[in-house]
């Protein structure tokens, strides 16, 4: 009977949610080489190419997008049945605030999946700013927080990262809807966040501090609302890599506009006293969340 490896499942998947190779190698614990010897297997097995590779990356062919469909179920179903006869199941109520930046194309996957492998355990998501996780962390408010932290030396060292558990490192980017064209004689129309967003006041301050004049021709309450500012051409806009939507292109060929850092999402640190059920659940998000 044909069947499949289930490391080489998680191979494509993990493929699939970090954008090449070279990203997908430290977090499978593999040289570069070994996963893409990986690949060649999955790919001999199927009668078919997975994976089309290029100078940006790694996408998924049509049959590549069904197998890691697929594989998602068979690994949440595999691991599943193994806590289950490890009696590890994960139960009980779980407060989870999630920065708005983070993966929103992939998240709900990433929750359904969560939902799937633990169906004892009940998530509560809050889509909040990083900004507001930082300040309501230690109120009780939630019980676990995943905030964003932009590296620009400055914000980095006094936000600190002591407890803090790292889960993907991005760049940012400034982009525009494809058929956008940047203005020469006018201030640029910027799409932002409200002034309460970190980025939103990271990005003005950069434009100033350049004394690049620009004007803020719309401001969105959250990403949704952003990304259908962008896809109307309404201006410009600065995201970190995950919550680009398609149809953007990527500015990265213009002196007009500053140079951009990478952000950096993580776990916000325990906090004191914090319940042995919370602090197996902050376990079970790295392994998946990275």
């Amino acid at each position: 009977m044909a069947h499949f490896d289930l490391q080489l499942l998680n191979t494509l998947v993990v493929i699939a949610e970090t954008g090449s190779l070279s990203a997908a190698a430290p977090r499978l614990f593999r040289s570069q080489s070994a996963v893409s010897e990986q690949v060649r297997k999955l790919e001999d097995a199927c009668g078919k190419p997975l994976l089309i590779r290029g100078k940006s990356g790694a996408r998924l062919t049509p049959a590549g997008a069904r197998l890691v469909e697929h594989a998602r179920k068979i690994l949440a179903l595999s691991e599943a049945a193994y806590r289950d006869l490890q009696g590890a199941q994960l139960a009980g109520q779980l407060r989870l605030a999630i920065t708005d930046y983070f993966r929103p194309a992939a998240l709900p996957a990433i929750l359904k999946r969560l939902r799937d492998e633990f169906p004892r355990l009940q998530l509560n998501v809050s889509i909040l700013k990083s900004a507001h996780i930082e300040e309501e962390a230690d109120k009780g408010t939630f019980d676990i927080g995943l905030s964003m932290n932009i590296l620009d030396g400055e914000r980095s060292s006094r936000t600190g990262r002591h407890g803090r558990a790292s889960l993907r490192r991005e760049p940012l980017r400034w982009i525009t809807q494809e058929t956008f064209t940047l203005p020469t004689d006018r201030e640029l129309p910027l799409l932002v966040l409200p002034a309460t967003c970190s980025l939103q006041r990271y990005i003005t301050k950069s434009l100033n501090d350049r004394a690049i004049p620009y004007t803020i021709a719309h401001s969105a309450s959250g990403i949704g609302g952003l990304h259908l500012a962008l896809s109307a051409g309404l201006g410009i806009s600065c995201l970190n890599e995950s919550a680009i939507p398609d149809g953007m292109k990527i500015l990265s060929d213009t002196s007009a506009l500053p140079a951009l850092p990478d952000v950096e999402f993580h776990l916000l640190p325990p906090r004191q006293g914090e319940a042995a059920f919370v602090a197996e659940a902050r376990d079970m998000l790295i392994e998946h969340l990275r």
